[in-house]
């Protein structure tokens, strides 16, 4: 494939190491104004960029029918406006807070403890989030997205960043640490016992790997689509 990388930072350089380790090229490495670029050649675009420039940076794909695979978080207030554009267009889009095939293991475990645990109503439940300093959003897409499968299945509402108000919040902590790629632990608290689930990222590779197993696996397709659906879970 050739590739065109929207930011590159740790992430970016990093997804070209494992993108040439799978014998495919880097075309483009884009930090500033994306619309300058001849993307004739491109086979699909990976976003890691900012929150600022991903929305640009997604829609100037699709309107070039150029499927794109984002990992920027801090945008999605206009997630639906990318997904009705995608639809428009017939692009292709994939979306995920967090590529790591371990992380989306642990989303599925978050979801299915989560209903376990909505029967018992002496827990209060948490999470708490740890990035490197680096990271412009608090609190991490991955933890909006562990709390939104805990609200599936749950009383509760809505998240809270450090200290929840009410009852139907999930309180997430953000902590902000050098060098740490990314620690999510949820715990269920009651007078008794604590019950935690916790995943802890040793580095960038599994984030950037499963970016381009996406990009691979998204040749050919038209849609919107999530990890669940590359990884058939």
């Amino acid at each position: 494939m050739n590739i065109a990388l929207l930011g590159y930072g740790r992430m970016g350089k990093e997804i070209e190491k494992i993108a040439l380790s799978r014998e495919h090229t880097i075309v483009h490495k884009i930090q500033g104004n994306i619309t300058t670029y001849d993307f004739t050649n491109v086979d699909v675009a990976i976003d890691f960029s900012i929150p600022t420039a991903a929305f640009e940076n997604i829609t100037h794909c699709i309107q070039q029918q150029i499927p794109v695979i984002s990992g920027t978080t801090g945008w999605l207030e206009k997630y639906d406006e990318v997904v009705a554009l995608c639809e428009e267009k017939n692009g292709t889009f994939i979306y995920a807070s967090n590529f790591s095939l371990g992380v989306n293991i642990f989303f599925e475990m978050n979801s299915y403890l989560a209903k376990m645990m909505s029967q018992l109503e002496d827990y209060n439940v948490t999470i708490e989030e740890i990035h490197h300093t680096k990271k412009l959003d608090a609190p991490s897409g991955t933890a909006i997205t562990l709390a939104e499968g805990i609200m599936q299945h749950s009383n509760y509402n809505h998240w809270k960043l450090d200290k929840a108000e009410n009852d139907d919040e999930i309180p997430i902590t953000a902590k902000r640490i050098p060098e740490v790629p990314g620690t999510h632990e949820i715990t269920y608290t009651s007078a008794i016992d604590s019950i935690s689930i916790k995943h802890e990222a040793h580095n960038r590779q599994g984030f950037a790997l499963g970016a381009v197993v996406a990009a691979e696996w998204i040749q050919g397709k038209t849609g919107v689509f999530s990890m669940k659906d590359v990884l058939n879970i």
